[in-house]
């Protein structure tokens, strides 16, 4: 992914449930043999001891300047662990306690793949790609100059063409319901704010159909204009011209 990224706020949560143990015994470990074990865990590809163990080191030591470091690792063990949920826990305590730090666009980064990497199949909601397009926006607005940016540019088209891939299952669904208003707003909604992506052409041939259908045909004429003129070259713009005669019938099929 990246050479390192997050932190835990859970972790913390596991240290306190571990307090009264082997805690209490490794409270006086020094800082720099905590980490020789975290990096040994975490080159032998342990990653779930990893992170406890450089969760240790940021609360035994949270005054210590390898302490934002330590967080950062533990939670990039959790992520390479597959724990997201850990990972954006310990992102939060990072955010909270180092705010300044120069590894925030790096942690803003992670927190975006802890979501992306949990994106579904694009006919259930999509909660977590809403999210992760949250994170790398802000991470893009933020700090436009980062080394992440770029990457973080590139997954927030990758996430739009999906959420907009949502809408439009949804809106095809309602057309096949004749449930012209509905599907008339989500397509709309890919028009006006997801102009970006691959699904604005079909979403336009779509809105010529729905129009049809319903018995205006200057706004249908009008949506069948905008994908001439936009999209010339377009799948949709040459399956617009070969089968006109499509949309005179369409109010008495499902599609």
């Amino acid at each position: 992914m990246m050479k390192k990224i997050f932190i835990l706020f859970g972790c913390t949560i596991i240290l306190v449930g571990c307090a009264g143990t082997s805690n209490d015994i490794e409270a006086d470990k020094p800082l720099k043999e905590i980490y020789e074990i975290a990096y040994e865990n975490f080159n032998d590809e342990k990653y779930e001891s990893a992170a406890n163990e450089f969760l240790k080191a940021e609360s035994q030591y949270p005054s210590s300047p390898w302490a934002a470091d330590a967080l950062v690792m533990a939670a990039y063990s959790q992520y390479m662990d597959k724990d997201f949920a850990g990972a954006l826990l310990t992102t939060d305590r990072f955010m909270r306690f180092h705010p300044g730090h120069k590894d925030v666009p790096y942690v803003l980064y992670l927190r975006g793949m802890c979501y992306y990497r949990q994106v579904s199949d694009v006919r259930r909601e999509p909660g977590m790609s809403t999210y992760a397009l949250q994170q790398f926006q802000q991470l893009v607005e933020r700090f436009p100059k980062s080394e992440y940016a770029k990457n973080a540019e590139n997954k927030i088209i990758i996430l739009k063409n999906y959420v907009a891939g949502k809408v439009m299952y949804s809106a095809r669904s309602d057309m096949k319901k004749q449930n012209w208003p509905s599907a008339i707003s989500r397509l709309q909604s890919i028009v006006s704010s997801a102009q970006e992506t691959v699904m604005t052409p079909e979403a336009l041939f779509r809105l010529k159909e729905c129009y049809t259908a319903i018995g205006l045909p200057e706004q249908a004429q009008g949506y069948s204009d905008m994908l001439r003129l936009n999209f010339p070259d377009n799948e949709w713009t040459k399956k617009l011209e070969k089968k006109p005669e499509e949309f005179e019938n369409v109010a008495d099929t499902k599609k």
